[in-house]
C-alpha cells in the first residue's frame, strides 16, 4: 500500500496542483499540461482525499484556493527550493568546460550580441552546450523558479516579481527607450514630453511585453492617454520596418536602434520624463557558484571589456547588412 507521502508526491501531482494554482482555470490548466480537463479533475480530488482537504472552491465561474490550498502551495513551492538547491548543490563540483547551459531571452530583446558571445564560447569550450529560448516574462519567471532555465536575460526593474530573495542579478547595459517618428516638423527635438506627442497611430509590443509595461505606465504617470496601437509586434525589428513602411510612431531601446544605421525621413528623441531600464541576466542564487554558469558570466564579462555592447551590436548589424 501506497503511503500518503507517495500518494501526494506520484504522478505529477504537484505540477498538475501548481498549474492549476497558477491559471486557476480547469481547462486552461488541462491545455498546458497536454491532458484532459476530467483527467485533472480527478487528479485534484485524489490529492485533496490524500490530504483530507479541498484545496480549491468556486465563486461563481471564478476559482480560489482554499486556506488549506495556500498552506498546499506554500508547501509545494518549498520542496521545488529544496530540490533546486540539491541540484545547483550537485552541479557545484561539475566541470567548468563540460555540460548545458539553457539562457531563456525575453523575447523583446535583440539578440545578436548574445549570439555572436555564443559562437566565441563555442570556440573556446566546445563541450558546454548552450541552448536559447526566446520567451515571455511570465515564461522566463517559470522557467527560473522551476530550474528549468540557468540564467534569463531580461529588462529591470521588473514589478511583476513580489519577491527577489531567490534571485541575483547582473548589469549588462543601461538602457533608454527612443521615441521614433517620421515627422519633419520635430526632427529637432532630442527630448519630447509626452503630453506633446501627436495624436497619430503606433506600432507598439504585445499587451504583455515589458517595454508595452513601461509605456502605459509612463503614459499614466504623465496623466496622458495612452495612443492607440494599430499594430502589435514581438521584436524590435518588426516594429521598425512597419514604422518605417507606414508613418506609425513606435518606441525602441536605444541598443537596439543604434546598431540600425541611419534612415530617411526617420528620427528619434528621448521622452521627457525619460524611460530607463537594465538588460540584465537574472538567475536563482547561487548559480553563478556552478563553474560552468560563473565561467560563462566571467567570459561575458571579458567579452564587453574587449568591446562594449553598442560597439559590439553596431559592428553585428553592419556585417549583417554586407
Amino acid at each position: 500500500m501506497k503511503s500518503k507521502q507517495e500518494s501526494i508526491f506520484s504522478s505529477k501531482t504537484l505540477t498538475y496542483f501548481l498549474q492549476l494554482s497558477e491559471t486557476m482555470n480547469y481547462t486552461q490548466a488541462a491545455q498546458i499540461l497536454g491532458i484532459t480537463q476530467p483527467a485533472l479533475t480527478q487528479q485534484i480530488k485524489k490529492l485533496e482525499r490524500t490530504v483530507g482537504a479541498r484545496l480549491f472552491y468556486s465563486v461563481g465561474k471564478k476559482l480560489r484556493l482554499t486556506d488549506a490550498g495556500y498552506t498546499m502551495l506554500d508547501a509545494t513551492h518549498k520542496i521545488y527550493d529544496i530540490l533546486n538547491d540539491a541540484a545547483d548543490e550537485i552541479q557545484q563540483s561539475t566541470s567548468a568546460t563540460q555540460g548545458d547551459i539553457k539562457i531563456g531571452i525575453l523575447a523583446s530583446v535583440e539578440d545578436s550580441v548574445f549570439e555572436d558571445f555564443a559562437i566565441q564560447s563555442y570556440r573556446e569550450n566546445p563541450d558546454v552546450k548552450i541552448s536559447f529560448h526566446m520567451l515571455t516574462r511570465k515564461e522566463i519567471w517559470d522557467r527560473l523558479e522551476n530550474n528549468q532555465i540557468d540564467l534569463a536575460i531580461m529588462y529591470l526593474p521588473d514589478e511583476s516579481i513580489k519577491n527577489w530573495k531567490p534571485y541575483e542579478s547582473k548589469r549588462i547595459i543601461s538602457d533608454d527607450l527612443l521615441f521614433i517618428h517620421h515627422d519633419e516638423s520635430l526632427s529637432k527635438k532630442k527630448r519630447i514630453k509626452f503630453a506633446d506627442l501627436p495624436n497619430k497611430p503606433w506600432a507598439t509590443y504585445q499587451n504583455n511585453y515589458y517595454l508595452n509595461h513601461m509605456m502605459r505606465e509612463s503614459f499614466k504617470n504623465a496623466m496622458v492617454d495612452m495612443p492607440t496601437s494599430v499594430a502589435q509586434f514581438t521584436t524590435p525589428l518588426q516594429l521598425l520596418r512597419f514604422s518605417k513602411q507606414t508613418g506609425a510612431y513606435t518606441a525602441l531601446p536605444n541598443s537596439f536602434y543604434v546598431g540600425q544605421g541611419d534612415f530617411p525621413n526617420t528620427w528619434t528623441a528621448r521622452f521627457e520624463p525619460n524611460i530607463r531600464f537594465e538588460l540584465a541576466f537574472v538567475f536563482r542564487s547561487g548559480k553563478d557558484k556552478i563553474p560552468r554558469i560563473g565561467h560563462f558570466l566571467a567570459q561575458f564579462d571579458q567579452y564587453l571589456k574587449t568591446k562594449d555592447y553598442l560597439s559590439r551590436l553596431q559592428e553585428i548589424q553592419a556585417e549583417n547588412k554586407e
